[in-house]
């Protein structure tokens, strides 16, 4: 077998250690990762995704984002969760290919679906493979938190729930923290706004939420988190969107005209606990000009759909041409996408 070689700076190429069948159609994929990328890609916080590159006849290739469903400090090696869909290409092309020994190029760990708190009371609700960072979540927050924990996991049966066993064992081995419950809709119908509402009130004036599935199951959680009382703020939402550009290709950045220059924004940016004063061109998104400027800036798709540029907004102001990776309430809340964003300010500042 032909070792893969890298396509960008910021990738590497992992190696499968094992692949564990999870239910008829799911399987989690165990990755063994090079020494000289250790740091980057087992130094991840729970609720985070992978961005796989995988083969097409074509296009050459395709990226995938598939969250891990391992949890630092739980789990020794990263570990993906993929369930087959009807039309999925990248998540068939992995539960076929993909076994020990074999190759597949990835971008580090990245996204924002990450609890800010793992002591506080956290209500954890999933559907199907959505559980996968949930998961995460939940073992991150068994290890190292100390709140009580609801675990709401929806399926359409009872051979669909990923994770059974491992759910069983946390369950009994955190006995008065953990609460597990399973909503089958092959015996109680697809879960309802109102249903969900009866079983969430009362934890709204004390729990955050974390919710990822499907768009109509997401749907009637938020109308259920909305009916039992919950503070919109502390409900935190996953969202996947299938990328169409290519994140594996290193961005090569033009200079900046001396027009730009002249007319630049300024923003600080905070990142990794180190504050960096930039000029930002108007015409530049603020992903370019960290770039330019030699600073790690978290990207992968460029496209506004994966969120792994997410980042705060603290003052200034800025627009940006697709905000597909943020819900209305993380805009909100002053989240913006670093690689999307432009400058209609003159003085910014930026968290990330």
């Amino acid at each position: 077998m032909t070792d893969l070689t890298p396509h960008s700076a910021r990738s590497a190429i992992l190696t499968v250690a094992e692949v564990i069948d999870e239910t008829p159609d799911a399987r989690s994929i165990v990755f063994q990762v090079p020494d000289v990328h250790a740091d980057k890609f087992t130094d991840y916080e729970s609720g985070q995704f992978l961005t796989l590159r995988i083969p097409s006849d074509e296009t050459g290739s395709v990226a995938r984002c598939y969250s891990l469903s391992s949890a630092p400090g739980a789990d020794e090696l990263p570990k993906v969760t993929v369930k087959r869909t009807a039309d999925g290409y990248g998540s068939n092309w992995i539960c076929d290919n993909l076994a020990a020994g074999v190759q597949i190029e990835s971008l580090p760990p990245s996204g924002v679906f990450v609890p800010a708190n793992i002591h506080t009371p956290l209500l954890l609700i999933a559907a199907g493979s959505g559980v996968t960072p949930v998961m995460s979540i939940l073992k991150t927050a068994l290890t190292k938190g100390t709140g009580p924990i609801t675990f709401f996991y929806a399926n359409r049966g009872e051979n669909d729930v990923i994770f059974a066993a491992e759910l069983r064992d946390l369950a009994a081995k955190h006995t008065g923290r953990l609460t597990v419950i399973h909503w089958l809709e092959s015996l109680q119908g697809r879960p309802t706004a109102k249903a969900l509402a009866t079983s969430f009130a009362p934890m709204a004036a004390t729990h955050s939420a974390y919710i990822c599935g499907p768009g109509p199951f997401m749907d009637a959680v938020h109308a259920g988190l909305a009916k039992a009382k919950f503070d919109h703020h502390n409900v935190h939402t996953e969202v996947y969107n299938s990328l169409s550009g290519d994140p594996f290709v290193d961005i090569e950045l033009d200079e900046v005209s001396d027009e730009e220059a002249a007319a630049a924004a300024e923003v600080e940016v905070e990142l990794d606990g180190e504050t960096h004063t930039l000029k930002w061109p108007r015409s530049r998104t603020l992903v370019d000009v960290m770039l330019a400027a030699g600073l790690d800036a978290p990207y992968s798709c460029q496209e506004g759909e994966c969120g792994s540029c997410a980042c705060t907004l603290v003052e200034g102001t800025v627009e940006m041409e697709n905000s597909g990776a943020l819900d209305p309430d993380d805009i909100a809340d002053g989240y913006i996408l670093g690689c999307q964003a432009r400058p209609t300010s003159d003085n910014l500042s930026v968290e990330f």
